[in-house]
């Protein structure tokens, strides 16, 4: 199944793996895309600049095929060096990277100069028009069903994602909810090149978090996840637990980051994924878990995507057109 996007990205399958916070280690990375999709190391993940140089050894290591590295471009309370993340990057001679969170416009001369195809995940079509205006090669945008940052605007991917084509010249990728064959297909019958699944690939054999976590999202369902921080306009889509709705409950009372700031640790984050204590921090899950049933391998999990949509356009899809046509 060849779109506009396996051929710029040098992929077999339109389906990328998203960047997501502790979990987008070589491992998993180097599996997705030896599976024929577009692994995501995630950038800050890794402690330093020179600890991002050796995990891209790392997938280097374990895969031949083409992977983007994430640099999110948030505020911290921390200053981020992300001159020396890019260097990183650029050094070590990755090819794509996605960005996500705020104008990356600081970085995209440094970016093509190296040759880089940028990605860029937006959560509005007038945020992705001004991607595309600064210079990046493709949109990922991200419906209200993703997990983690969803926006402040609510506008769910039926919607977004065809509003988000009908602006752009350059290809878009649907990314939020998206977790089997019905997505991919969907996704195409609405303008995109691709699909972008985060939460789909931690419940893969290969994620590096811990196997209740990957249990916990088989056993949710859609309806298992809240909204955080929404008082605070950084809206995030967490696995409905005590403690985030703790959160919830923080906010109605008024109280700002100082207060919710410690309960909302990445860190407290990190240790869900190692421990595997669903109540030990705040973590990022999306809406898609209700359609997950199974923790395959990555190779299965893309090979069964793309099977199925392939079955569901020349089947299904196939006799109704068919069928219209008789009649």
């Amino acid at each position: 199944m060849q779109t506009v996007i396996t051929k710029m990205l040098g992929i077999e399958h339109p389906i990328v793996q998203g960047g997501m916070q502790w979990v987008g280690r070589a491992e998993l990375v180097a599996a997705v895309s030896n599976a024929g999709a577009l692994g995501t190391l995630t950038g800050l993940t890794q402690p330093t600049p020179e600890a991002l140089r050796s995990e891209i050894e790392r997938v280097k290591s374990m895969t031949d095929r083409p992977f983007a590295v994430n640099l999110t471009l948030l505020p911290s309370l921390k200053p981020i060096p992300y001159d020396e993340y890019r260097a990183a990057i650029i050094e070590s001679g990755v090819k794509i990277v996605e960005t996500a969170g705020n104008n990356p416009s600081a970085h995209m001369p440094a970016f093509k100069a190296a040759g880089i195809t940028v990605i860029h995940k937006c959560t509005t079509a007038r945020h992705a028009l001004k991607a595309q205006q600064i210079g990046v090669d493709i949109v990922s945008i991200d419906g209200f069903e993703c997990a983690g940052h969803v926006g402040e605007d609510d506008i769910p991917g039926l919607i977004l994602i065809p509003a988000t084509v009908a602006q752009l010249s350059i290809p878009v990728i649907a990314s939020g909810g998206f977790g089997d064959g019905r997505g991919l297909v969907a996704a195409l019958a609405l303008g995109a090149e691709g699909i972008n699944m985060g939460t789909r690939f931690m419940c893969t054999k290969e994620a590096p978090i811990h196997d209740k976590i990957k249990q916990a999202i088989v056993d949710g369902n859609e309806t298992g996840t809240t909204l955080i921080l929404r008082s605070l306009r950084n809206s995030s889509r967490v696995a409905r637990t005590a403690l985030s709705e703790s959160i919830i409950d923080m906010e109605k009372q008024g109280m700002g980051i100082e207060q919710i700031g410690p309960h909302v640790s990445g860190l407290k984050g990190r240790g869900v994924y190692e421990v595997g204590d669903t109540e030990g921090g705040i973590w990022s899950v999306g809406m898609v878990q209700g359609l997950i049933g199974d923790i395959p391998s990555c190779a299965e999990l893309v090979h069964r995507i793309v099977a199925d949509a392939e079955s569901l356009i020349e089947g299904r899809l196939s006799r109704l057109c068919k069928t219209a046509a008789a009649a």
